[in-house]
């Protein structure tokens, strides 16, 4: 038969689709063979290759034992077409390759010139089988590394992310499972996350096996059984009741090239793996590890965030122990963990934002942004802009986009201050957007949603501006929908102290001094002060107090108030909270102390002025705990 003969009859073509339908090496050899089988009928064909330095068959042959294996041998070794035993031997590769021959028989059934062609017509396509195959698996693995990267960028839960890539290499790299080991330094062992076919965790000693000298040496590692057995941990394989045939090992290394753990393939389902495989799991242990590292400093940086927020919850909690502070801390504890709008009362100083913030740090929003607007501090021309933002040329000064209060604080909270000062028309558009959720900016028609949580405060009485028609009643029950009312701290009692030993405290960290004590005479000059400027003025005086004074005990001389510029004097202003008797004792010493003051210190002046004896003054300022030397 010619050589033109075997391409007219399609064999050609067969083993091409062969190639093409071949998952593996060893099915592209059951292909081959089938289609020889078809062209060939009559005759027997067997394919005999090496394996493991042992001989297999494909093809009609029932057995090896049927098969001359000394005359595929010879035929492989000299490169020739052998003939004997009744069967023509024809070598398909090369010595430089494991010996592949194609059996005939019987040994006259085809010619050697012809039996040649059909050799070479099988290494051809069989070298194309071996780079398709190639090919193939690294479209795979680029195709894998592409999918887990996507899925990086997706989530970030380690669990879920290291099992996908272990799934992922384990039907890549054709393994029978994967695991993902991470060092746990401290207790010396490799902890699987996942460990692919074992029920909850794995863990294995650091220094045993195949995975820790990769976890030391920091190189992969490739075995299999014709290695030495001793290599890998067989205790583990026991009490899991599985036998590893053969596994690839790679560290997992961060960025600054310190081991994290350690990526392992096991079983390979048609033999051995491959420095090819080996290279990708290296590749994929490079990103596993970036996930590992990057998952680890993600969870670091929100038990940082946590604590920043516990420790700035703590320090903008509202000081104090009396009834009213009580009562109100507990109200912001229930209101914190809703969305419900709130509305803040209270005098200058009483520490409205204080609360504000502190609803905040104590709600789902608290890892979101806290913007706090001053409305009286806004142009009415400029309300729509400051708020809900701007295109850049809506208007004179708009050289930028701009985003607004509103977007800034979107998934967060907005304080809006001073709210009695908007201007009403500020108030419509402010209660649209509360209303609907969506702002415009200033020179565009296109709606922003937006997500937040509005607090409102303010000094004045709302109630009568609404019956001034000066607030908007529409908009007032729209913030009222939790009222807060802060009490001024001259009627918060003892809290005058509580809170002046807090700053003290405060203020003595910052500047690195041993925080001084208040003498009995400041506590009680404290406590006689009215407080028009609140917690503010408290706060201003310890401030003013810790950097300008140097002793350890704080002496009432010391207390330098500064009076209210809409009075000269505080007397007059008594707590209503107090009974007769003590409301009576704080006015006598306030009007005793504005006297005082008003003598130059002089107190024989300061009699003169109250028309009783200087010795009567003397007395009387005992009973009523002041010192003589005001």
């Amino acid at each position: 038969m010619a050589e033109t003969d075997f391409l007219s009859c399609g064999l050609a073509n067969e083993l091409l689709s062969a190639v093409s339908r071949g998952n593996s090496l060893p099915h592209f050899r059951e292909l081959s063979v089938a289609a020889l089988q078809r062209q060939f009928p009559a005759i027997r064909i067997a394919w005999v290759h090496q394996q493991e330095a042992q001989w297999a068959v494909v093809g009609s042959a029932s057995s090896l034992n049927q098969l001359p294996i000394d005359l595929a041998a010879t035929a492989a070794d000299e490169l020739e077409v052998s003939q004997g035993q009744g069967f023509i031997a024809a070598p398909i590769t090369g010595r430089s390759q494991p010996a592949e021959v194609l059996l005939v028989s019987p040994h006259n059934a085809l010619a050697f010139g012809e039996l040649q062609v059909v050799a070479q017509l099988l290494r051809t396509c069989m070298t194309l089988s071996q780079q398709q195959l190639l090919l193939t698996r690294r479209c795979q693995q680029q195709e894998t590394l592409l999918e887990l990267a996507a899925q990086w960028q997706r989530n970030h839960d380690l669990n879920e992310l290291l099992n996908s890539m272990a799934i992922a290499a384990a039907r890549v790299l054709s393994g029978d499972r994967a695991s993902i080991f991470l060092w746990n330094k401290p207790h010396n062992e490799l902890v699987g996350y996942p460990a692919l076919g074992v029920e909850g965790s794995l863990r294995i000693r650091d220094d045993q096996g195949i995975a820790g000298q990769v976890l030391r040496t920091g190189q992969s590692r490739r075995w299999d059984e014709s290695q030495d057995s001793s290599a890998i941990n067989i205790q583990v394989g026991q009490k899991l009741g599985y036998a590893t045939r053969s596994l690839i090992a790679a560290p997992l290394l961060d960025r600054r090239n310190r081991p994290l753990g350690v990526f392992e393939v096991l079983n390979h389902r048609h033999g051995e793996f491959s420095q090819s495989d080996e290279d990708f799991l290296v590749e994929l242990a490079k990103h596993a590890a970036s996930a590992v590292e990057n998952s680890q400093r993600i969870a670091s940086l929100v038990q940082s965030r946590d604590r920043l927020v516990k420790l700035a919850s703590e320090t903008t909690a509202m000081i104090g122990r009396c009834p009213q502070v009580s009562s109100l801390r507990e109200t912001v504890n229930r209101v914190a963990a809703t969305d419900l709008a709130v509305l803040i009362l209270g005098e200058n100083g009483t520490g409205k934002e204080v609360i504000a913030r502190s609803l905040h740090l104590n709600s789902s929003r608290r890892d979101q942004a806290f913007i706090a607007v001053n409305c009286a501090a806004i142009a009415e021309t400029l309300i729509e802009s400051e708020l809900f933002g701007h295109e850049k040329g809506a208007f004179t000064d708009a050289i930028n986009d701009r985003a607004g209060k509103f977007e800034l604080a979107s998934g967060g909270t907005l304080l809006l201050d001073e709210i009695g000062e908007l201007s009403l028309s500020g108030q419509a558009k402010l209660l649209r957007v509360l209303e609907d959720k969506v702002v415009t900016r200033v020179g565009s028609e296109r709606p922003i949603q937006t997500d937040v949580r509005v607090i409102a405060a303010t000094n004045q009485e709302l109630a009568r501006l609404v019956r001034e028609k000066r607030f908007r009643e529409d908009l007032y029950f729209r913030l009222n929908v939790v009222t807060l009312q802060l009490p001024p701290l001259r009627e918060r009692g003892d809290d005058v102290i509580v809170l002046a030993d807090f700053f003290l405290d405060q203020f003595a960290h910052q500047i690195g001094r041993i925080k001084p004590t208040l003498s009995d005479s400041a506590k009680r000059r404290l406590q006689m002060h009215s407080w028009p400027g609140n917690v503010r003025e408290l706060r201003n005086l310890m401030e003013r107090i810790s950097y300008l004074t140097n002793g350890d005990v704080i002496e009432e001389t010391d207390l330098a108030f500064v009076l209210a510029p809409s009075s000269s004097s505080d007397i007059g202003t008594v707590p209503s909270n107090m009974e007769l008797s003590d409301a009576t004792d704080v006015f006598q010493r306030q009007y005793i102390q504005r006297h005082v003051e008003l003598a130059g210190g002089n107190l024989a002046q300061a009699a003169k002025q109250l028309g009783m004896h200087r010795s009567n003054l003397y007395r009387k300022m005992s009973q009523l705990g002041m010192s003589d030397k005001l």
